[in-house]
């Protein structure tokens, strides 16, 4: 467009010199010079548009040669080893922490894992610019350079710092030196636990951490938004299997070492555990094995390998119960309030077969007793030599006139014999032994009532201590 107008200027200005003749070779000479200046003037810049592009993008080219320089002349002379206003102040070190994913929690280990993002900010006025923008998103290759927090984690076993696809840390710069550093971690740390209210317990598992080397006269450790608002879990990574995160809390305390006075960061999770595992796989098995037992109760007390095999199979299943049941937990030297559910439905079921036991022995003895009874009673009474004197008949007499005059008369043999048959004494008929067979055994009527009331009443005694009262939390803030 520029050409154009020009070849039009320089065609009118051709037509009127044809009418000056007396200057026409001046002007015409004039008009030629400024002809070829003014094109290659524009055709100069038509082809700086070509190699810069638009007008946008030679500005951004621009500003990235300006913070180029800028960069450059930041980090010429910066020592990296020394932390900012060394000499002069304290250093601040404002921290937040975003969870992302919290879990899995060992109870065996006592430690748990999250997915955090954790944030640091601090301010160095070694780092102060002035350019185009107020703040400059670098990345993490610029955090080797410059000074950084020595943080670390007092309570930690093992941190991890991502790294795929590349190290996952972020790092901006504003204009008056202050700095927001950025890294992706995952954190396995101690939770130390108190099981007495197991499987109605509840936990504070903490997050520590401050600086490993500079005391408080040097670093200072703070909450950015204050210890309500700086610990943040999202809504999506707290589900856990085991366990409730009724929340967290965020709080600060000072340690003393012999190195010096240092701050030291706490964030605390609290957690509660679901109870329904427990309910399924220990509480309800415990309470049918005891209640398996209470059966034999109400078999006869004759029903010897019935009663036996109820006894014996109850406490191998409550034994194995309570064994199962303490796998899933660290070897504590105090018993847990499973342990006391356990320990008393075992007691339940052995003095289930102590009873029977004692049952057996009873009904043993008086099987005893009404045996003995009945021999003694078809035993045949001994005679009594005086007893047969004073019988009005004549027996003994005739028989010793049998005897002796045995050759007088045949006719005395023949009464004497007929009397000596009646001398027998009378058979006296046994009596019928007691009927046993089905009987029911007064102890076993007062088990029927008594196992049951007492076992009743420890459910609702047990249940209505653990669930009603507050679980003891250590460390809590």
């Amino acid at each position: 467009m520029h050409l154009i107008k020009i070849n039009e200027t320089l065609s009118s200005v051709l037509a009127g010199s044809f009418y000056m003749p007396n200057t026409g070779v001046f002007v015409w000479f004039s008009v030629c010079f400024v002809v070829s200046t003014v094109k290659q003037a524009a055709e100069g810049q038509f082809l700086s548009q070509d190699v810069t592009g638009t007008p946008k993008e030679a500005e951004l080219n621009d500003n990235i040669t300006i913070f180029t320089r800028i960069l450059d002349g930041l980090l010429d002379g910066y020592d990296n080893r020394l932390r900012p206003g060394l000499g002069e102040k304290v250093t601040e070190i404002k921290t937040n922490i975003f969870v992302t994913s919290f879990g899995p929690v060992s109870d065996t280990e006592m430690e748990y894992t999250i997915d955090v993002f954790f944030r640091q900010s601090w301010k160095d006025e070694r780092l102060c610019f002035k350019g185009p923008m107020e703040m400059l998103p670098l990345n993490n290759l610029l955090a080797s350079n410059i000074w950084t927090p020595d943080t670390f984690f007092l309570n930690g076993k093992k941190s991890i710092a991502h790294n795929m696809t590349t190290p996952n840390k972020l790092l901006r710069l504003k204009d008056d030196g202050t700095l927001l550093y950025t890294m992706r971690l995952t954190i396995s740390a101690e939770c130390p636990m108190q099981l007495e209210d197991f499987p109605m317990d509840a936990h504070a598992c903490p997050l520590k951490f401050g600086s490993y080397a500079y005391p408080v006269s040097e670093v200072v450790y703070t909450w950015t938004q204050g210890a309500a608002k700086s610990v943040v879990v999202a809504e999506e990574g707290s589900r856990l299997n085991q366990y409730h995160l009724i929340g967290q809390t965020a709080g600060t305390e000072d340690i003393y070492t012999s190195r010096g006075q240092y701050t030291v960061m706490m964030a605390h999770f609290y957690l509660k555990r679901k109870i329904g595992y427990f309910v399924i796989q220990t509480y309800m098995p415990c309470f049918m094995t005891v209640i398996l037992s209470q059966v034999s109760f109400w078999l006869n007390r004759e029903s010897v390998p019935a009663r036996t095999v109820f006894g014996v199979t109850t406490v191998l299943t409550m034994t194995t119960l309570s064994i199962s049941a303490r796998n899933s937990l660290p070897k504590v030297a105090y018993a847990t309030a499973m342990d006391w559910f356990i320990a008393v439905c075992y007691a339940f079921v052995f003095s289930a077969l102590i009873e029977f036991a004692t049952v057996n022995y009873f009904t043993k003895r008086s099987w005893a007793w009404d045996g003995k009874k009945a021999m003694e009673a078809q035993q045949p009474k001994k005679k009594d030599p005086l007893a047969l004197s004073k019988k009005p008949n004549n027996t003994c007499s005739a028989g010793v006139n049998y005897t002796t005059n045995l050759t007088k008369d045949a006719s005395i043999s023949t009464i004497s014999n007929s009397t000596a048959v009646q001398l027998k004494p009378s058979e006296t008929k046994a009596p019928d032994p007691k009927k046993t067979y089905n009987s029911v055994s007064k102890i076993d009527k007062m088990s029927r009532i008594v196992f049951p009331v007492l076992f009743g009443t420890f459910n609702l005694v047990y249940w209505a201590t653990y669930l009603n009262r507050e679980p003891v939390i250590k460390g809590a803030v």
